[in-house]
């Protein structure tokens, strides 16, 4: 049984309706704490979300559709929030859009759009949300950068670019929170089975004329040692415990959850 250790606490978890933000946002309820979807969804299908986890585990959860690559909206959304709840004692920025390109290539407006969504959103998110859990002198920052945060790849300059980026926002707030009860850290996933990778794997399939699971060994085999997806429950439980008291003394570090990934 989990224990309800969140019980009176509110998360903010951005890019949250589905995927690997979704699995986050379910155990942090499951430990007790209300819960803020944010993603571009439709209406219907961030509110159907939002109604799932509730009823699963018995707490309230909001659904707020907001582009995070627009300040007005990031602001609206938090005000949103705190008129709601009271507080937003965890932030879990976990958004992200992602675009294909070499540089040469990239155009600008999705540079610029992956740069807002991907980095300045988390920024302005912690700007806002920071001086209430100081008050409080409880929080809990939790950066989603990736494996691609530690190294580079071609054709792929955003992201890796802001999942670095945000590593070193990491530290600057942990810096800037060492003594007031707040913690600042960074996820370092490897591959999730999430909806996004999943579709991209039947695409390759399917061009290929190979089946699903020899595409999906031969992609896991090329980046984890142990040959198996990173389950997304078990990133969702890292978060948890640095939402615990266990967690009162880790700040400022990068958690890499990757399968071997990053020492092979």
């Amino acid at each position: 049984m989990v224990n309800r250790h969140l019980n009176g606490r509110t998360a903010l978890v951005t890019g949250s309706v589905a995927g690997l933000g979704n699995a986050i946002a379910s155990r942090l309820a499951a430990d007790g704490a209300n819960i803020v979807l944010s993603g571009l969804e439709p209406d219907k299908q961030g509110i159907d979300a939002a109604e799932n986890i509730s009823s699963q585990h018995g707490v309230e959860v909001i659904y707020h559709r907001a582009d995070l690559s627009e300040l007005g909206q990031i602001e609206r959304m938090i005000d949103a929030v705190n008129v709601r709840f009271g507080t937003i004692d965890i932030l879990v920025n976990n958004a992200v859009v992602r675009n294909f390109a070499a540089i040469e290539d990239m155009q600008p407006e999705a540079w610029d759009t992956s740069i807002a969504v991907n980095l300045s959103a988390a920024f302005h998110a912690v700007r806002l949300i920071l001086p209430g859990m100081k008050t409080r002198r409880w929080g809990r920052i939790i950066n989603m950068s990736s494996v691609y945060g530690w190294r580079g790849a071609a054709g792929r300059i955003d992201y890796v670019t802001t999942k670095t980026a945000l590593i070193g926002l990491t530290r600057g707030i942990a810096i800037e929170t060492a003594s007031s009860g707040v913690t600042a850290n960074a996820l370092s996933p490897g591959s999730v089975p999430t909806p996004a990778i999943m579709s991209k794997l039947e695409s390759m399939a399917e061009a290929q004329g190979a089946s699903l699971a020899d595409v999906e060994k031969g992609y896991i085999s090329e980046r984890h040692p142990t040959g198996r997806f990173v389950a997304m429950k078990n990133v969702a439980a890292m978060v948890s415990f640095l939402c615990s008291s266990a967690g009162d003394d880790i700040t400022g570090t990068v958690l890499p959850i990757d399968g071997g990934w990053t020492v092979s």
